[in-house]
């Protein structure tokens, strides 16, 4: 905050055309500099979160170099697991005629066997090459075996996953939906920080696959990260 104010201040004083305003400014950022300065040799932790126009800041906790380069991709722990039931969200697509629309997970899965994958990001290499070609592959194999819906879900929005699913020729075969805003990844446990990749992907879905029946899971593939190894259209066909 005080390096805000040690900013800020300046650039407005530097602003105001009228003698009386700068030094009012100026007066009222060194006092503010001065009172910050004492409270936090009063009380260290007393500054540690401010908010700044509605907006919360947080101090980070001071982190050696060798911790700092350690940083990477990171995981979240899953909260979904078999035996249990998906937790309801709302996805959105674009329907055939072109329409948007949303569902609920609940509705999507209620009294039926569902096929739902996901994937880091649309149009990235592994998810277009091999992830979702698979599942196009296989649909009329999973159908067969009593798989009413297939949907491949992405931390990506409704246009991103329209066209996506055009250019890989879906064909009404995958149901293409958009967790915009991450929250059902984020309820599901199974978001994975991107951030540190030059791709800017950010925060986004790890890899996984899942069979689901009546809303409850039976079948969950849950890959590392971005790996493409056990999530495969093949691997719900031998669990079906």
């Amino acid at each position: 905050m005080a390096s805000l104010a040690a900013a800020v201040v300046p650039s407005l004083v530097a602003s105001s055309s009228r003698p009386q305003i700068r030094h009012a400014l100026l007066t009222t950022g060194r006092q503010f500099l001065r009172q910050r300065s004492s409270a936090l040799q009063a009380s260290p932790s007393l500054y540690s979160r401010s908010s700044v126009y509605g907006t919360t800041i947080s101090r980070a906790p001071s982190r050696s170099l060798a911790t700092a380069a350690a940083v990477g991709t990171t995981t979240t722990k899953p909260s979904i697991a078999v035996g249990e039931r998906i937790p309801d969200g709302e996805l959105s697509y674009f329907d055939e005629s072109g329409a948007i629309q949303s569902i609920k997970v609940s509705d999507l899965t209620s009294k039926k066997k569902v096929v739902i994958f996901a994937v880091p990001g649309a149009f990235t290499p592994t998810c277009s090459s091999k992830h979702v070609p698979g599942f196009i592959d296989k649909a009329d194999e999973l159908k067969s075996k009593g798989v009413d819906t297939i949907a491949c879900v992405s931390v990506n929005d409704a246009f991103v996953m329209k066209s996506w699913g055009e250019a890989l020729g879906v064909n009404g075969k995958i149901l293409m939906l958009s967790d915009g805003n991450g929250k059902f990844t984020r309820d599901l446990g199974v978001t994975v920080d991107l951030s540190d990749k030059v791709e800017g992907l950010g925060v986004r879905s790890r890899r996984y696959s899942l069979l689901a029946e009546d809303g409850i899971v039976k079948v969950l593939n849950l890959e590392e990260g971005g790996a493409y190894t056990v999530s495969s259209a093949d691997e719900i066909l031998k669990a079906l």
